[in-house]
């Protein structure tokens, strides 16, 4: 069996046989400067296309590397297809949310203002940043799409047809997570964590009137946001996910 290199990298460029790769500055710096790679050494890269190439170093100075793709090692596959729906929270905490629900698998992240939400805006670029990072890490073969910060209203007023939103409320008269995802059907699936202070009552209403919408109980305890959307997600995972990767 051919050994894994110690270096992962995503890399927004076609992957095939003999393709060459320039890497950006920084990616060139990181290889060179800091993993102390050089010409002839051996790394990983992925696209979220192409699958995980084994790729040599052809060149490594200043800031400039050259690549170029040897062989395939693993084939690209369908991954289940879950987004994530979160009101922005302080920085340190919302980057966290991003990192984890990269490590477990959603497919995207979709911030989004409620009429409680403390933090209006989310930095998508930098979002991303930690999503790649995050992604490079856990050997996962995609990387989530970071959407921008928009209107609860808005996102349920474009909801695509077909796409199950599980609603985490506070409220504990909603059904246990676990149960509801056990009776829902396959499909995509989305799941909604609110603010800090929690849904406004008319938000409550509007999600509530919507038929794809499905109130969900994360249980008796009040949980902080990141928590909250940890825990969902990786229920989710856990229950749901191979019925949506393999219908």
């Amino acid at each position: 069996m051919t050994e894994m290199p110690k270096v992962r990298l995503f890399v927004d460029l076609p992957l095939a046989a003999g393709a060459p790769i320039a890497l950006r500055r920084e990616q060139a710096h990181y290889l060179g400067g800091v993993m102390r790679q050089g010409a002839g050494d051996v790394v990983a890269l992925f696209n979220g296309r192409d699958g995980e190439w084994r790729a040599r170093i052809d060149h490594i100075h200043r800031g400039n590397a050259a690549l170029q793709c040897v062989d395939l090692v693993r084939a690209q596959t369908a991954e289940p297809d879950l987004w994530l729906l979160v009101a922005p929270i302080r920085k340190a905490r919302f980057e966290l949310v991003v990192e984890k629900a990269t490590e477990l698998g959603v497919a995207a992240i979709h911030p989004v203002v409620t009429r409680r939400s403390e933090v209006r805006e989310a930095k998508a670029e930098r979002l991303t940043a930690i999503a790649i990072e995050a992604a490079e890490q856990c050997e996962r073969l995609t990387v989530p799409a970071i959407a921008e910060a928009q209107p609860l209203a808005r996102l349920l007023d474009r909801w695509p047809s077909g796409r199950h939103l599980f609603m985490c409320d506070e409220a504990r008269d909603s059904p246990a997570m676990a149960a509801a995802l056990a009776a829902s059907p396959s499909g995509s699936a989305a799941i909604l964590i609110g603010p800090e202070g929690g849904f406004a009552p008319e938000e409550r209403e509007l999600l509530r009137a919507r038929p794809f919408v499905t109130p969900v109980s994360l249980g008796p305890r009040v949980l902080r946001a990141e928590t909250a959307a940890i825990v969902a997600v990786s229920l989710w995972q856990m229950l749901a996910a191979d019925r949506v990767a393999n219908p």
